[in-house]
C-alpha cells in the first residue's frame, strides 16, 4: 500500500472512532467538533488538489519574483482558482510602490581560458544584462572593499574586468542526511522554555556601514566599466543560492551584471589563478526590467462567517519567489497549502461563525512588504520616522516608534496563521509567548496527533509574515514543519532561495497532511465562542 493511501485510511479509520465518542476531548474546556474534523480529513486526505495547485504555480507559471509579470500571472491565477472553488470577494489588491520589475531570459557563462568549460552560475535577480556576448579575465577583489581608500586602490585596475569577490573554501563529506525531519527528542526540547538569548550578539553598526557602502561600490564598478561580478554559492554540490540586488527601488544603480557560481565551479577558477593562470570568460545574459506598473499585488478571498461574520481568521503564504528555481519549497509549498485548506473547507460544505480570509502575499523575501503593508492598511500601523537618517536606513535597522495607531478592524481579527519553512510536514505550532491560547491549542491538535502533529511551543519564531501581525499585537502563528531538504544548517541545504527549488523537491504526503492541519485550526478557531486570547499590545515597535 502506498504511503498517502496507507496514511489516508489509517487516519480515517482512527477519526471515524473517536468522533462517535461522547467523551471525546472531554477532559479539555475546549470544545472540538471530531464530526467536523473527520469531514476535513475525509476531504483533505482523499480527494487532495494540492499538487495539481504547486504544479501551476511552479512548472507552468515558474519563478515568481515580485514585480515580474509571472507573479502577476500567478495573483491573477490563484484569484481566478479561489473562485472557481466558490470563494467570495476573490481580489487582488495594490500595494506600494515596490519598483521594477525584473525577469530572466537568458544566461550562458562559459571559461574560454585556459580551457573551455561550461560553468553553473546565475544572475541575481535585478542584474542588468550583458547586452550580447561579452567576454573578461578574471580579476580577483577577494574582499568586497569598505572605504573611498580601497576603492582608490583599485582605480583603473578593473576596466573590461570580470572581479570575482569572496573566497574558495574546502568541500567535506556529508557528515549527515539531506533530510532532516523532528524526532521526537527534539520536540520535547523544542517545548523547553527559553530564557533569553546569551552570547555574541549582532553587529548592527558594521552592518548598517557595509549596507550603506555597498550602493558606492556598485557605482564604482558600473563607472570603471567592469563586465560583470562572480561571487560563490554558499552551498556545494552544484546548489547556486541567489537572492538579488537592490536595484528595484528608485535612485539605486543598476550596476554591473552580478552572478553566483557554484563553489566547486568557483574553486577551480580560484586554483588556477593561485597558480598564475590566467582565467577568461564568456558571458551572456538577457535580462529586462519592467516599469509599465510599479504596484505590486496581494491575492485575497474569503468564506463568509454566518452569525459572527465581521470577526475574521486568517491563513496566508508569500505567493513570491526568487528566479533560480521555480519556487517550490519557498513558498508555493505554504500557497499551495492555503489554498488547499480553503477548499477542503469550502468542498466540506461547513459553514464557519466567523469569515475566514485567505491571503497571498507578496513582497515577502524584500522584506515582508505585502503583508506588513496589508496589516498597516487594514489593522493597525507604526509612524513613519521623520529622521532623514532613519528613513535611510533598513527598515528592521531603525529605531523604534510609537504609539500604534489602531485601525477599527483592529479588534476584529481573531488570528492569523501562517505556513513559510518549505514542504514538510506540520509537526506543531509556535504559541508566541501567548500563555493563555496554548490549552487551546493543544485541545484542537489533540484528534491530529495520528498525522504527527504533537507540539505546542511557547517560543517564537520570525523572519515570515506572521511577524507583521505579530508587530501590532495581532495573534500572528507559525506552524512548527519538519526541515525536509529546506535549510539544512551548514552548506549541505538543498531548496532555501536556490536552482533546486522545484516542484520534484515537493513532497506531497507533507502537503496533503498540512492542509489537513490548516484547515482543522481555521475551522477551530472559526468557531469559537470567544476571539482567541491576546498578549497586550507593544508599547513601541519591535
Amino acid at each position: 500500500m502506498k504511503i498517502s493511501r496507507c496514511l489516508a485510511v489509517t487516519a480515517l479509520a482512527l477519526i471515524a472512532t473517536v468522533a462517535v465518542s461522547p467523551v471525546a476531548l472531554a477532559q479539555s474546556p475546549e470544545r472540538v467538533d471530531l464530526g467536523a474534523m473527520t469531514r476535513i480529513r475525509q476531504e483533505g486526505l482523499t480527494n487532495s488538489k494540492v499538487m495539481e495547485t504547486i504544479g501551476m504555480l511552479t512548472d507552468v507559471i515558474g519563478p515568481r519574483l515580485t514585480g515580474s509579470p509571472s507573479l502577476k500571472r500567478a495573483n491573477e491565477w490563484t484569484r481566478d482558482q479561489l473562485t472557481t472553488w466558490g470563494m467570495s470577494n476573490a481580489h487582488l489588491e495594490a500595494w506600494g510602490p515596490f519598483g521594477r520589475g525584473w525577469s530572466l531570459e537568458h544566461c550562458s557563462v562559459h571559461m574560454v581560458v585556459p580551457q573551455a568549460a561550461p560553468l553553473i552560475a546565475i544572475p541575481k535577480a535585478w542584474s542588468p544584462g550583458t547586452n550580447g556576448v561579452k567576454r573578461g579575465k578574471i580579476v580577483r577583489v577577494p574582499k568586497q572593499p569598505e572605504s573611498e581608500a580601497d576603492l582608490a586602490a583599485l582605480k583603473g585596475k578593473l576596466t573590461g574586468a570580470i572581479v570575482m569577490t569572496g573566497n574558495e573554501r574546502e568541500l567535506k563529506p556529508l557528515d549527515k542526511p539531506l533530510l532532516s525531519r523532528y524526532t521526537g527528542e527534539e520536540l520535547d526540547e523544542l517545548t523547553a522554555v527559553e530564557f533569553g538569548r546569551s552570547g555574541r550578539q549582532f553587529d548592527f553598526s558594521s552592518f548598517a556601514k557595509r549596507m550603506a557602502f555597498s550602493a558606492t561600490w556598485t557605482k564604482f564598478l558600473q563607472d570603471e566599466g567592469v563586465v560583470a561580478v562572480v561571487e560563490p554559492s554558499g552551498w556545494d554540490r552544484g546548489v547556486v543560492r541567489v537572492s538579488g540586488t537592490r536595484a528595484y527601488r528608485a535612485g539605486e544603480p543598476d550596476g554591473v551584471p552580478a552572478l553566483v557560481m557554484s563553489i566547486e565551479h568557483f574553486n577551480r577558477i580560484a586554483r588556477l589563478i593561485d597558480r598564475k593562470i590566467d582565467v577568461e570568460l564568456e558571458l551572456d545574459i538577457r535580462a529586462t526590467f519592467h516599469t509599465a506598473d510599479t504596484m505590486a499585488y496581494n491575492t485575497v478571498a474569503e468564506i463568509p462567517g454566518t452569525d459572527k461574520k465581521d470577526e475574521i481568521v486568517m491563513c496566508g503564504a508569500h505567493l513570491d519567489s526568487w528566479h533560480s528555481g521555480t519556487g517550490a519549497t519557498d513558498n508555493a509549498a505554504g500557497s499551495a497549502v492555503m489554498l488547499e485548506a480553503m477548499r477542503i473547507l469550502k468542498a466540506t460544505g461547513l459553514t464557519p461563525r466567523r469569515t475566514i480570509r485567505i491571503a497571498l502575499w507578496t513582497g515577502e523575501e524584500q522584506g515582508l512588504l505585502g503583508s506588513e503593508a496589508y496589516v498597516a492598511k487594514n489593522f493597525a500601523e507604526w509612524p513613519e520616522p521623520t529622521d532623514p537618517a532613519e528613513i535611510a536606513k533598513p527598515r528592521f535597522m531603525r529605531k523604534p516608534t510609537g504609539p500604534l495607531q489602531l485601525k477599527p478592524d483592529h479588534g476584529k481579527l481573531s488570528a492569523y496563521f501562517n505556513v513559510d519553512n518549505g514542504t514538510g510536514r506540520i509537526r506543531g505550532i509556535y504559541a508566541e509567548g501567548n500563555t493563555a491560547i496554548e490549552p487551546i491549542f493543544r485541545a484542537w491538535i489533540e484528534p491530529l496527533q495520528d498525522l504527527g502533529v504533537t507540539t505546542v511551543t511557547s517560543r517564537s519564531t520570525g523572519s515570515t509574515d506572521h511577524d507583521s501581525f505579530k508587530e501590532v499585537g495581532l495573534p500572528g502563528f507559525q506552524f512548527v514543519q519538519d526541515e525536509v531538504e529546506y535549510s539544512v544548517s551548514g552548506a549541505n541545504g538543498l531548496t532555501h532561495h536556490s536552482n533546486m527549488d522545484v516542484y520534484d523537491r515537493a513532497q506531497r504526503e507533507d502537503l496533503m497532511q498540512a492542509s489537513v492541519v490548516v484547515a482543522a485550526f481555521l475551522y477551530n478557531a472559526a468557531m469559537r465562542d470567544e476571539m482567541l486570547p491576546r498578549k497586550p499590545l507593544p508599547a513601541l515597535k519591535p
